[in-house]
């Protein structure tokens, strides 16, 4: 079995700064690709950014100079640090992990962390 544990949301003002974790846990053989999506209230879940076993990042244009991925291969960790906050940042983001586990290929979600930016 696998999970993937989200942690380090919370509220913060614009402007500010936070750091989002998720840990991939369980039978796992081989991460292909680990990600972050976020979901606002009444929209769809978009992507955010992912990035992959090699170091390859796909970032969304809203984000981009202002989010950073990153990845800790040893601990099937992988990290947002998310500066300079928008309110339309709000959402609740949910970590994935493209994995070889038990027995089969396949797309993992975390059961997300809500941010909030708030003037």
């Amino acid at each position: 079995q696998v999970q993937l544990v989200e942690s380090g949301g919370g509220l913060v003002q614009p402007g500010g700064s936070l750091r989002l974790s998720c840990a991939a846990s369980g039978t796992i053989y081989t991460i292909y690709s680990m990600g972050w999506y976020r979901q606002a209230p009444g929209k769809h879940r978009e992507l955010v950014v992912t990035i992959t076993g090699g170091g390859m990042t796909n970032y969304a244009d809203s984000v981009k100079g202002r989010f950073t991925i990153s990845r800790d291969n040893g601990k099937n960790t992988v990290y947002l640090q998310m500066n300079n906050l928008k309110p339309e940042d709000t959402a609740v983001y949910y970590c994935d992990a493209d994995l070889y586990g038990p027995g089969l290929r396949r797309v993992y979600w975390g059961q997300g962390t809500q941010v909030t930016v708030y003037s």
